[in-house]
């Protein structure tokens, strides 16, 4: 009977803190994953303008995305009620939708909108921002979402008598 008390008391000193989210960490590794990844392959590849968006449109967006989703998410450490019940999937897809249509409504009025009512060239680089922005909000939303909420669960499962 005491082997298995050892046990347990080993596994629980074994156990590392639970993760604490920390938004300036999120907001500078969706800008720096990307950048790293998107610039890469762009030289790699020999396509100067894929570089040049890496570190520009594509990682921009998503540090601004993580930021704005991180900060409504975290809301000074306490978490709204219906985002910790609904299920975890639930959460990303609401949120998920809503940065994907946001910024692909952003990339449609800088490709259209901009060159025919301003003074903005067409430039083909306003074409990529249609493709750029909702999946650079796409893939920063899903990944801040779920770090998020998997710290949460984790801070709320810790502290539960």
């Amino acid at each position: 009977m005491t082997a298995t008390k050892d046990t347990v008391g080993r596994r629980r000193a074994a156990t590392p803190p639970p993760r604490r989210f920390v938004l300036w960490r999120e907001v500078l590794t969706a800008y720096a994953a990307p950048a790293l990844m998107a610039g890469t392959a762009g030289i790699l590849t020999g396509q100067p303008d894929l570089a040049r968006a890496a570190v520009t449109s594509i990682a921009g967006t998503s540090a601004v995305v993580a930021l704005l989703i991180g900060a409504w998410l975290h809301r000074g450490g306490r978490p709204r009620r219906w985002t910790v019940a609904v299920p975890r999937v639930v959460l990303t897809a609401v949120l998920l939708v809503a940065a994907v249509g946001a910024a692909g409504l952003l990339g449609w009025f800088a490709a259209e909108w901009l060159p025919a009512h301003t003074a903005i060239p067409d430039a083909a680089w306003l074409d990529r921002l249609r493709i750029d922005l909702p999946v650079s909000a796409a893939l920063a939303t899903t990944i801040v979402t779920l770090r998020w909420r998997s710290t949460v669960t984790a801070t709320a499962a810790t502290h539960q008598p």
